[in-house]
């Protein structure tokens, strides 16, 4: 990642000039804003987020220095009291875009689209990530200067300005910040922003595209711009954990509901519609038009994990294994400098909207989702593991060697496994204090592809999951979705994990037009899908049995590395996979064969 992908993403902001405009707002550089988008700031922010993060990981005195030197950059551009956007300070009557809409040129007066609040976000959110890699303060400083300033601006006090941002994202940085100021603050401003979406006595209204038609806890449906709402979520799922504030938590509660029954795609993608990048209606779930923005798939994440550490619920990382392993990582390309912006579930090899849709590009204009993945692939490490004083839930698997800080107590782990190309783990723990561990068993090993019965599986699974201790089958417990052992009874020793895994084929509920009549194909957690590189005699013309002998077979030489599955019809390949091999048709929802 750090060799090829955050090196890719750094040059491009300098080719840019991403660097250039914080230079130019403070004096060390003439010239206009470069760039069109008012959000660009954004980029260079997410890319230092993502640097930082590989840094615990893989430390790089190079890539910290070089980190050093873009964080000098930035701070040339604040401005004195805190102020940082560079298009506004560079040349406050002229956005970078047409739909900025200006009136005199003052700090905040479009907030709906100027992005102001949107970059700081960015900002806190990086600032924190760098602080807890580094130890480093100068860029937490330049944020915490910024946030100070959003904070004697924003609020109902008198001399206030009453706002709330266009583009959420500020919320959850500043509630980064409180969690390593203990600046309540911040917490407090992250709420009234939240608390003030949908109170037209705060603000001229939104509308429903920036969930500000309704105040927040009365909403119970996804709506409107879906990158701008998960973000949104997860800071309310912030709030519901902080405040105790269980009117909050009913909201999302609702709100995941809605999506994961009605408004998510089989790959975990969300966002239907390429108008406004926004939600659908229910079951509204087209293919070939699929939007299915790579940042929304990104702040679901987000939104889950916050979800899972308020509840310890086993659905939420249900959604994201779905979601990682599918429609988020399908935005990258397997060498890693080419991308999509959106996420189609088909392609007749030649539809394209704005951003691309049948071929992924090496860079977008609006470049939210490259530095996007950027910041989110080297945080993946913190999604595999949870904790409570006395508990270790391991959520995903993937071989790795951790230490987790207790309560009392450290806890050593470490797993060995091929998954998701098999079911095949080994963990073993080592502690000598009293602990449970908990084991994730995926939804799609219990005969479900998400929880709400959208999609179903129409041949279930004859064997069921084994664990074994020291080579012993261990009759298991797993109501709540865990297999859980105690400390007492693994110390020392070699847990396996046996998932069953087989060829499935899901249906899609009847209230979804587009999937009438049609099978996807899954294998573990993989979503597959066919292209017609590798079905160029019969692409358009392949249909599903409900019965078929299905061969998986893993061929390292195809696509780094891949299980296909393949019968007397077809050849298919891990859905993420689709357009590394050139601009060709693909599908994820084949015909099923008439009876």
């Amino acid at each position: 990642m750090q060799e090829k992908t955050i090196a890719y993403a750094i040059e491009k902001c300098e080719e840019e000039g991403r660097f250039d405009n914080f230079l130019i707002a403070g004096g060390k550089m003439s010239g206009p804003v470069k760039g069109v988008m008012p959000f660009d700031d954004s980029d260079v922010y997410k890319v230092i987020e993502g640097a930082s993060n590989s840094l615990i990981s893989a430390p790089n005195k190079p890539l910290e220095k070089l980190l050093d030197s873009i964080i000098g950059i930035i701070k040339i551009g604040q401005e004195p009291d805190g102020y940082l956007t560079t298009w506004r300070t560079i040349n406050p009557a002229k956005p970078p875009a047409p739909w900025v809409k200006v009136i005199e040129g003052k700090r905040w007066e479009s907030l709906f689209m100027s992005h102001e609040l949107y970059n700081a976000g960015h900002m806190y959110e990086a600032a924190a990530v760098h602080y807890e890699a580094t130890g480093k303060r100068d860029f937490l400083d330049i944020a915490i200067k910024n946030a100070d300033l959003m904070v004697k601006t924003f609020g109902d006090a008198e001399g206030k300005i009453k706002a709330v941002p266009g583009h959420q994202i500020i919320e959850s940085g500043l509630i980064k910040l409180y969690q390593i100021t203990k600046n309540e603050d911040y917490l407090n401003l992250a709420k009234y922003f939240l608390d003030n979406r949908g109170n037209p006595e705060n603000h001229e209204l939104y509308g429903s595209y920036s969930q500000d038609h309704i105040p927040v806890v009365e909403q119970d449906e996804v709506v409107g711009h879906a990158v701008r709402a998960v973000y949104m979520y997860a800071a309310m799922a912030d709030i519901a954990a902080l405040k105790k504030d269980s009117t909050y938590h009913k909201a999302i509660d609702k709100l995941w509901d809605n999506m994961v029954e009605k408004k998510m795609y089989i790959t975990g993608g969300i966002g239907a519609k390429h108008e406004g990048e926004a939600f659908g209606e229910n079951y509204e779930l087209p293919n070939l038009t699929a939007y299915n923005e790579t940042c929304a798939s990104i702040g679901d994440v987000y939104w889950n994990h916050r979800m899972h550490n308020l509840s310890g619920d086993v659905k939420y990382f249900d959604v994201i294994e779905r979601t990682l392993y599918n429609g988020l990582i399908s935005g990258l390309s397997l060498d890693g400098t080419n991308f999509f912006y959106p996420n189609a579930l088909e392609s007749d090899g030649k539809y394209e909207f704005n951003q691309g849709a049948a071929t992924r590009k090496s860079w977008f204009d609006c470049s939210c989702c490259p530095t996007n993945i950027v910041r989110f692939i080297p945080a993946l490490p913190g999604l595999i593991y949870s904790k409570t004083n006395n508990e270790v839930y391991i959520n995903l698997y993937a071989s790795n060697e951790a230490t987790i800080d207790l309560a009392n107590n450290k806890v050593a782990v470490s797993q060995k496994t091929s998954y998701p190309w098999n079911g095949d783990v080994q963990i073993k723990v080592n502690n000598e204090e009293k602990f449970n561990v908990k084991m994730r068993i995926p939804g799609w090993a219990k005969n479900e592809v998400l929880p709400g019965g959208l999609y179903n599986y129409i041949n279930d699974m004859a064997n069921s999951v084994e664990v074994y201790i020291d080579g012993k089958k261990e009759t298991i417990n797993s109501m709540d979705g865990y297999v859980t052992l105690s400390s007492e009874k693994i110390k020392g020793k070699t847990i396996e994990l046996k998932f069953p895994m087989t060829v499935r084929m899901v249906e899609t509920s009847s209230l979804v037009a587009e999937n009438r009549g049609k099978l996807a194909l899954e294998y573990g957690p993989i979503v597959y899908a066919v292209e017609e590189i590798d079905n160029k005699e019969n692409f358009d013309n392949i249909t599903l049995p409900k019965i078929s002998d299905f061969k998986v077979q893993m061929e390292q030489n195809l696509l780094e590395g891949v299980n296909t599955i393949q019968d007397s019809r077809l050849k298919a390949i891990p859905y993420y996979a689709w357009s590394n091999r050139g601009v060709g048709k693909m599908k994820v929802w084949i015909n099923q064969e008439s009876e």
